[in-house]
């Protein structure tokens, strides 16, 4: 039998699609008229904080500033282009943030799975069957379309008390993307400035091997025109011998620290380059730190707290909810369309089907779980309200660290180049006294000695005066921008 087309079964279809969409159309319109949200709706916590930073001593001109030093892109902040350059590679590569990256993408995927159940949901399904009846020799061919729709009313706001909590969750994680963001740059900046540090202490190390070999020499040469005595080489060597001792253990460092920022940039331990040296570093004139109050926006931790406070306060209403009836709108229509032979006649058949009903479900009995399950959410929102709480005292003490940290390890650093300077001059005049045979090489060594640590010290200032500017820009809330 040839097939034959079926105009009745297109306009059964579209009649069928009509009478789906109207049915819940009606019910999606009754569920937004009546529906109410069970549970409170969310207000941001009045957290008490103080008017200004402890530990920031300026002018109160400086003090009433409304800009902050995070505000600046962290490019503006690192104007070493090597260091740029580092922190770009970082964000492209930085397996935690392609982790937080992807951590976003699955919550979006989530809020949409979540919210869609506040849209009517319709399935469709067909089939088709044809045979032969030997006894009654007998051709059938049967068509059979139907459709199947269902749509919960949301009276008591329990679905968009979920979708409130999933969207919440996705602001979450995008604040926490932004806190790697933000920890990535600033760790970055700090072994790169740890690096080029030890770098220094490195060439401060070989410049005085290099001098105290000379020293040596020129002693051994005294000796053997009887000027100086075997003691003096001795003593010579143990500053020689005190700086090779430093040498290979800074290498190991210096090694470390490179493997340490590779990982980082999300590539396997490699060299690292350099671009400018420690002392040509730029330091900023001032570091403001703009209004405290403005930190709670600035910090993305912050939000993070904030946004899971929201969750577990749209929680609470998903779980209120519960306590009261589902309602459900169903429907189901559909027609068999289809064709027959008898020996010689022939008859076409249409048979329409539909069906509709209301699915009420209330909880009778649960043992308690409902009342468990409300207590749970309430506990979970008390704990996220005392993260966030807490989240901003972790943040003021952080600004608070970061400025006694700035500013004492720049007094530490001018003092130590004052010492730096005092102990070259006092080792010079060492020197020319015990040419001029004034005094024995003790005096000198004593002096190269203090000097060779000074130097060191005063390398150390340097890198730790950039490091804690990396972290006062960081404890400020810097450094996330993209």
């Amino acid at each position: 039998m040839r097939a034959t087309k079926c105009t009745g079964g297109k306009k059964k279809t579209a009649r069928i699609a009509r009478w789906a969409a109207g049915i819940l159309g009606a019910g999606l319109a009754a569920g937004l008229i009546a529906g109410c949200k069970m549970g409170p709706n969310y207000k941001r916590p009045d957290v008490a904080t103080p008017s200004s930073f402890r530990n920031f001593t300026a002018n109160p001109q400086e003090q009433a500033q409304t800009a902050s030093y995070a505000d600046l892109p962290w490019w503006q902040v690192f104007q070493d282009p090597v260091l740029q350059q580092l922190i770009r590679t970082a964000l492209k590569q930085n397996y935690d943030l392609q982790t937080a990256t992807e951590r976003i993408t699955a919550a979006r995927a989530q809020l949409t799975v979540t919210r869609s159940s506040l849209f009517p949901q319709v399935q469709g399904q067909s089939d088709f069957s044809g045979g032969k009846e030997p006894n009654f020799q007998t051709k059938s061919n049967i068509f059979t379309l139907t459709a199947d729709a269902s749509f919960q009313l949301d009276l008591f706001g329990k679905l968009r008390r979920e979708t409130e909590a999933a969207r919440a969750e996705v602001l979450a994680t995008e604040a926490a993307r932004q806190t790697v963001v933000l920890t990535l740059v600033s760790d970055v900046a700090s072994d790169y400035f740890e690096l080029l540090q030890l770098d220094l202490q490195l060439q401060i190390a070989k410049d005085t091997v290099k001098t105290q070999q000379d020293a040596v020499k020129l002693t051994k040469l005294r000796v053997s025109h009887g000027v100086a005595t075997k003691l003096d080489v001795l003593e010579a060597e143990q500053v020689l011998d005190t700086a090779n001792a430093q040498v290979p253990d800074l290498e190991r460092q210096i090694g470390q620290e490179e493997n340490a920022i590779s990982i980082l940039l999300g590539n396997y331990p490699q060299d690292v380059p350099r671009g400018r040296l420690l002392a040509e570093q730029p330091l900023p004139p001032e570091v403001p730190p703009g209004m405290p109050s403005s930190l709670l926006e600035r910090r993305p931790d912050i939000r993070e707290a904030e946004e899971n406070l929201i969750a577990t306060n749209a929680e609470i209403g998903v779980a209120k909810a519960s306590f009261f009836p589902q309602i459900s709108l169903t429907g189901s229509g559909g027609g068999a369309f289809g064709r027959s032979s008898a020996f010689t006649s022939m008859m076409s058949s249409q048979t329409t089907i539909w069906s509709y009903g209301v699915n009420v479900t209330q909880p009778v009995f649960t043992g308690g779980a409902l009342t468990g399950n409300l207590r749970l959410a309430e506990s979970q929102h008390r704990q996220e309200l005392i993260a966030y709480e807490q989240s901003i005292q972790y943040a003021f003490r952080d600004v608070s660290d970061a400025l006694i940290g700035y500013q004492k390890n720049h007094d530490v650093r001018v003092q130590q180049e004052i010492a730096v300077k005092d102990l070259q001059d006092s080792v010079d005049t060492s020197l020319e006294r015990y040419r001029g045979g004034i005094t024995n090489y003790l005096e000198v060594l004593d002096g190269q000695r203090s000097l060779f640590t000074a130097e060191l010290t005063l390398a150390e200032a340097r890198g730790n005066e950039y490091q804690s500017l990396v972290q006062l820009y960081k404890a400020l809330g810097g450094g996330w921008q993209e």
